[in-house]
């Protein structure tokens, strides 16, 4: 594997789990406001970025490259308003979507067919992933400061389960 490859993916690895703290503190933030179904969807997307981070690992370990890890970033601990932690949510979706983009066109130029095939996994996964956060910041704009439209989804969001990509 090229080394500028590798090491673009091991940084990857790093986006992948510092995206995992950042939901695990936004689901810290609904907890400690009593929007259970809230935290609970943002606990199954931090489930979802430590696959992902899996699955940029186990890639590397199976091609013979190095993994290496690297020390996280602190996420934030304050968050505003449900429609405010999904819009922070939207826009991190979005700068991930960036990378991978970037990371398809590194592969390509060096001809790594393989990290092709598995970014192109993760570009079709950062499709889903702004069509679902887009979804809930639109309902939450349309829910306004109505306090039971809110409550209503987060009572749906909460039935989200865990598991995923």
């Amino acid at each position: 594997m090229d080394k500028t490859v590798q090491d673009a993916l091991n940084r990857q690895i790093n986006k992948e789990l510092f995206a995992a703290y950042l939901y695990l503190s936004m689901c810290a933030h609904f907890e400690s406001r009593s929007l259970t179904g809230f935290a609970r969807w943002m606990r199954a997307q931090a489930r979802e970025e430590l696959n992902h981070a899996m699955r940029i690992f186990d890639h590397l370990n199976e091609r013979g490259a190095t993994v290496e890890l690297a020390a996280l970033d602190q996420p934030a601990r304050e968050f505003g308003s449900p429609v405010e932690v999904f819009e922070e949510a939207l826009d991190h979706e979005k700068a991930v979507t960036q990378m991978i983009h970037k990371l398809y066109d590194l592969a390509e130029e060096k001809h790594d067919h393989a990290s092709q095939l598995l970014l192109e996994w993760f570009i079709t996964e950062q499709v889903e992933e702004e069509d679902s956060v887009g979804t809930v910041v639109d309902q939450l704009r349309m829910a306004g400061d109505n306090q039971a439209a809110i409550l209503m989804l987060d009572r749906e969001l909460g039935s989200r389960q865990e598991g995923g990509a």
